[in-house]
C-alpha cells in the first residue's frame, strides 16, 4: 500500500485492505465508435484477476494530481476489485475534443462493448464516482446494460446543464467559470494537471472574469483564451437542444441498484433529490445519503463507508445487511443523523410563515385592510453578492456563512420571527410565496432562509432564485405578480432561543449572473437598468415562506 492510498483510506474511512498486491496495466487504448481512442489504466488484484470490475470514467486525470483518481482506483483494487479508470474524451491523453456531456452516452457504451471483449472481464461491473464522474454514470443509463450491477453516484446530477443553468434560465456564472478554470488545464492543449490546483489557489483572474461584461468574454479574462463549450453554455437558456442533449434523467429505469450521496450545500442538491425521486418511481433499488457539507460530500467518511458497502452487496453479492430505510440525512442545527422512510418525509406539515410590516415573520396571517409593502432598489452595477450557500468554490465563499454584512445592504430585505420558545425542526422542500411589483419586466428575486442565533449571527440554510420575464408570471391588473420560489430542500433544527429569518433580494452574484434588466442575451448584454422592487404583505397579498414542520 502506497503512502497516498494510506492517507486516502484515513480521509475516506475505507474498509480494511483485503488484497495488498495490486498490478497496473497502463495506457490501454479503448476505441470509440467514431475511431477516437480513449486511454485507460487497469488496476487489478494479482490474487483475483477476474474480480468484479469497477468502471471509473473521469475528465480529471488518472494519476495522483487534481482529484487523484489513480489513487482512488488503487485503493478500490486493494479491497478486492478490478478497476478500469479512463480519461474521458479530450482530457489528458485521450483523443477527441472535450464538450462536456455531449459524447458521454455513446463513449460509455463503446467502453462497455470493449470491456466485453477483454479476457479479464468478469461478466459484470459496477460504476463509481463523484461530480462529473458520477454524471457520466447517468449518461450510461441511456442504454440498458444487463451486466451493470451497481452504481455509486456522489454529488452529481443526471442533467449536466443543472450545474450551470438554473431551471428558470438563470446562468450560474460562478459554477461555470469555476469549472472551466479547473478543467481547461486538463485538456490536450494545456495538459498540466498540477496547473489546475495552482490556478485555483490564485483566484484573481477568476474574480475579474466574474465581474466582467459582456459575459461571453469572461472565459478569455479567466484563461486567456475562448472556451467553445463555455460559449455554448452562455448562449443556452436551459431549454434548448443542447440542454436536452446533456440531460440523462430519463434513463432512471436503466440504472442498477444506485447509491446517491450529496450535501445540503452541494450545488447539485436539488437535482440529486429529484433524481432520487425518479429512481423510486422507476422502482429501482436506491439509497440516498445527505450530509452536512458541500460538493466535497461525496468523499467524506459516512458516504465512503456506505458506498463500499453498497458495492459489496449489490456488486459482489455480499450477504451483509443493508439499512432498512432508503434515506439517511444529517439534521443541521441538531448535529445528528436521521433515517427516513422517503424524501421528502411524508409526515412533514407545510406551514406558512407570513411576512408582516416592520420586517416581522409570523404564522399569524395579516387580516388588516391596511396595505403592507417593503421596497428596495436593485442596481446591477453593484450586484447583491452571494455569501455562502451551494457554490463550487474554496471554503471561504461556500457553505454556511455569517450573513449579517449582506443583510446590512440596502438592497436586501429581512423578515424575522420573535425568539423561539421551543425547538423548531423542518425537513423537506422550502418555498417562498411572494407577491411582488417591479419597475421592470426583466428582473430576478432571490429568497434565502436563515437561522439567527441569540448573539445575532445570521446563518444561511437554503435559498433559491426566480427570473422574471414579460408575462411570466403574468401580472394582475394592479401589476402584482405572484412568485413561488423553490429554496431547495433541507433538514434543520432551529434551537430554542434562536429566530427564523427570510431574506429577499434580487441576486446572488456571481453564483447566479446578475439580471441587467434589459432582456438582452446573457452573453452579449452590457447595458444595465435599475429595478425598483416591492414586496407586498397584507390581507390581499399574503406573502409567506412555507416551512415543512416535523414533530
Amino acid at each position: 500500500m502506497s503512502r497516498a492510498t494510506r492517507q486516502l483510506a484515513v480521509i475516506m474511512g475505507l474498509p480494511p485492505i483485503t488484497t495488498p498486491d495490486v498490478a497496473v496495466d497502463q495506457g490501454l487504448r479503448v476505441p470509440m465508435h467514431d475511431g477516437v481512442d480513449l486511454i485507460a489504466d487497469r488496476y487489478w488484484p494479482r490474487g483475483d484477476p477476474a474480480a468484479l470490475l469497477v468502471l471509473i470514467r473521469t475528465p480529471y486525470g488518472r494519476g495522483r494530481a487534481v482529484q487523484g483518481w489513480g489513487t482512488i482506483a488503487r485503493a478500490i483494487a486493494e479491497r478486492g476489485y478490478q478497476v478500469l479508470v479512463q480519461s474521458t474524451r479530450g482530457t489528458f491523453d485521450s483523443g477527441g475534443d472535450l464538450e462536456p456531456g455531449v459524447s458521454e452516452a455513446d463513449d460509455g457504451l463503446a467502453t462497455v462493448e470493449w470491456l466485453r471483449r477483454q479476457s479479464w472481464f468478469p461478466g459484470a461491473f459496477a460504476t463509481y464516482g463523484q461530480s462529473y464522474v458520477g454524471y457520466v454514470q447517468w449518461a450510461l443509463a441511456r442504454s440498458r446494460i444487463p451486466e451493470w450491477r451497481a452504481a455509486v453516484i456522489g454529488v452529481a446530477p443526471s442533467d449536466w446543464a443543472a450545474g450551470w443553468t438554473h431551471p428558470h434560465g438563470v446562468f450560474s456564472l460562478g459554477n461555470a467559470l469555476y469549472w472551466i478554470y479547473a478543467i481547461v488545464p486538463t485538456t490536450k492543449e494545456r495538459a498540466s494537471a498540477a496547473e489546475t490546483l495552482r490556478a485555483l489557489l490564485r483566484p484573481g483572474p477568476l474574480r475579474r472574469a466574474e465581474a466582467h461584461l459582456p459575459m461571453a468574454e469572461s472565459d478569455r479574462i479567466a484563461l486567456g483564451a475562448q472556451v467553445d463549450y463555455y460559449q455554448r453554455w452562455v448562449a443556452s437558456d436551459g431549454q434548448d437542444d443542447y440542454a436536452e442533449e446533456v440531460d440523462f434523467g430519463g434513463g432512471a429505469q436503466n440504472l442498477p441498484a444506485t447509491h446517491l450521496s450529496t450535501g445540503w450545500y452541494d450545488f447539485f442538491i436539488s437535482t440529486t433529490l429529484s433524481d432520487y425521486g425518479a429512481l423510486r418511481r422507476a422502482g429501482r433499488p436506491v439509497r440516498l445519503l445527505i450530509g452536512p457539507g458541500g460538493h466535497s460530500s461525496g468523499h467524506n467518511k459516512p458516504a465512503s463507508r456506505e458506498q463500499f458497502h453498497w458495492l459489496a452487496v449489490h456488486g459482489r453479492g455480499s450477504r451483509a445487511a443493508l439499512p432498512e430505510s432508503p434515506v439517511r440525512a444529517y439534521v443541521l442545527g441538531a448535529g445528528h443523523w436521521v433515517d427516513l422512510a422517503d424524501w421528502p418525509p411524508p409526515e412533514a406539515l407545510p406551514t406558512r410563515w407570513h411576512l408582516r410590516p416592520g420586517g416581522h415573520l409570523t404564522t399569524a396571517r395579516d387580516d388588516s385592510a391596511v396595505p403592507g409593502r417593503s421596497r428596495y432598489l436593485y442596481d446591477p452595477t453593484d450586484p447583491t453578492p452571494s455569501v455562502g450557500g451551494a457554490f463550487p468554490d474554496l471554503p471561504w465563499r461556500s457553505g454556511r456563512k455569517d450573513n449579517r454584512a449582506l443583510e446590512g445592504r440596502s438592497d436586501v430585505l429581512t423578515f424575522t420571527t420573535e425568539t423561539l420558545g421551543r425547538d423548531l425542526t423542518i425537513m423537506g422542500w422550502v418555498e417562498a410565496d411572494l407577491f411582488i411589483r417591479s419597475s421592470l419586466e426583466h428582473t430576478d428575486f432571490f429568497a434565502r432562509l436563515c437561522d439567527v442565533a441569540p448573539h445575532g449571527r445570521s446563518t444561511n440554510i437554503c435559498d433559491g432564485l426566480l427570473r422574471l420575464y414579460p408575462g411570466a408570471p403574468e401580472p394582475g391588473t394592479d401589476g402584482v405578480r405572484r412568485l413561488r420560489i423553490s429554496l431547495a430542500g433541507t433538514a434543520y433544527r432551529f434551537a430554542r432561543g434562536h429566530r427564523v429569518r427570510l431574506q429577499v433580494s434580487s441576486g446572488a452574484h456571481p453564483r447566479f449572473t446578475r439580471n441587467l434588466g434589459t432582456g438582452e442575451p446573457n452573453g452579449t448584454a452590457t447595458v444595465t437598468r435599475k429595478a425598483d422592487q416591492e414586496i407586498l404583505h397584507d390581507r390581499d397579498h399574503p406573502s409567506a415562506i412555507v416551512l415543512p414542520h416535523v414533530t
